[in-house]
């Protein structure tokens, strides 16, 4: 047995989210639904920007960035869980922690983002007449390229640390996908320092970005109070209220699986919580954004239309 403990794991077996068959198949089709949702939903707002020459701006270039993310962000777990569902739950130590280096970079990537489109709103609401020559193309690109190296570094600090952990002989992740606390405690070493990297990162990766949207939305606040007319305000208020939904539901979920104390910490419900973040959210967020902005709206209906008549 001393053997065999220390012998490294060469794959892992996810152990996903339940072993009934019945239970699987229905959560086989009801996750392919939701998957496919979600790429409806962000491929079209992604399709819509860039098809109509009325949302080339900061803002839409910013939401199509996010769906972007999205996109990647959800096909990173939704696909290989389906699969999972019905076929074999295996998977190489090399695909799972690719995936978890991924995972990563997509999460962190949307933490930047969701707080340069809070900063792109302020400028929008407190400087609307330097808008337009503020955040000019370059510095949008260059704001989503930094978004992406700063998820890049995170996940190659967090990485760099976790691939050195012993797995031994103790391979089945108590997950339906490779994300690092299930990794972490699945090690037959002590996981002290990763938890610290993990808890620090994420500490300071959520604690400013947050910090940057809740700065940004008192400005913005301040601001729309100083508007004399109600049609104003509601006008005003309207542009920010989608962002903030989606800000408000993406925290409150990030925090509760990583920034708890770990006398609290529960896989099986990290599990339950981790469908709602992976998942159910990158679906929820185009409907968010769609359903709240008419002119997200009509690109939309427009870009179905022609969609319908090509076919």
């Amino acid at each position: 047995m001393a053997e065999q403990n220390h012998t490294s794991a060469a794959e892992f077996i996810l152990k996903g989210l339940s072993d009934q068959a019945e239970v699987k198949a229905a959560l086989f089709v009801l996750l392919l639904l939701i998957y496919t949702v979600t790429l409806l939903g962000n491929t079209g707002i992604t399709v819509a920007i860039r098809g109509h020459p009325q949302l080339h701006t900061s803002m839409y270039f910013f939401l199509g960035s996010l769906s972007i993310v999205h996109i990647c962000f959800t096909s990173m777990v939704a696909p290989r869980t389906s699969v999972n569902f019905l076929l074999e739950k295996t998977i190489s130590f090399a695909g799972c922690m690719g995936q978890a280096f991924f995972y990563i970079v997509f999460v962190t990537t949307e933490f930047f983002l969701l707080a340069v489109m809070a900063y792109d709103r302020y400028v929008a609401i407190c400087n609307h007449l330097l808008y337009s020559s503020v955040m000019i193309r370059r510095l949008c690109v260059g704001l989503v390229v930094g978004c992406y190296i700063g998820g890049v570094l995170n996940s190659i600090i967090q990485m760099t640390f976790i691939i050195r952990l012993p797995f031994c002989s103790f391979n089945v992740i108590n997950h339906f996908f490779c994300d690092v606390p299930p990794l972490l405690a699945l090690s037959c070493a002590s996981t002290y320092i990763n938890e610290m990297i993990l808890f620090s990162l994420a500490g300071v990766i959520e604690l400013s970005t947050i910090s940057a949207i809740l700065v940004s939305y008192v400005f913005i606040f301040f601001a729309i109070l100083r508007v004399r007319s109600a049609e104003g305000r509601k006008k005003a208020f309207s542009t920010c209220m989608s962002h903030l939904i989606v800000v408000i539901k993406l925290y409150g979920t990030a925090i509760f699986m990583y920034l708890r104390p770990n006398s609290s910490y529960s896989l099986n419900t990290d599990k339950v919580v981790s469908v709602f973040y992976t998942v159910v959210i990158p679906m929820l967020n185009p409907l968010i954004y769609s359903l709240r902005n008419k002119e997200m709206k009509d690109a939309l209906w427009r870009t179905a239309e022609r969609i319908t008549v090509r076919l």
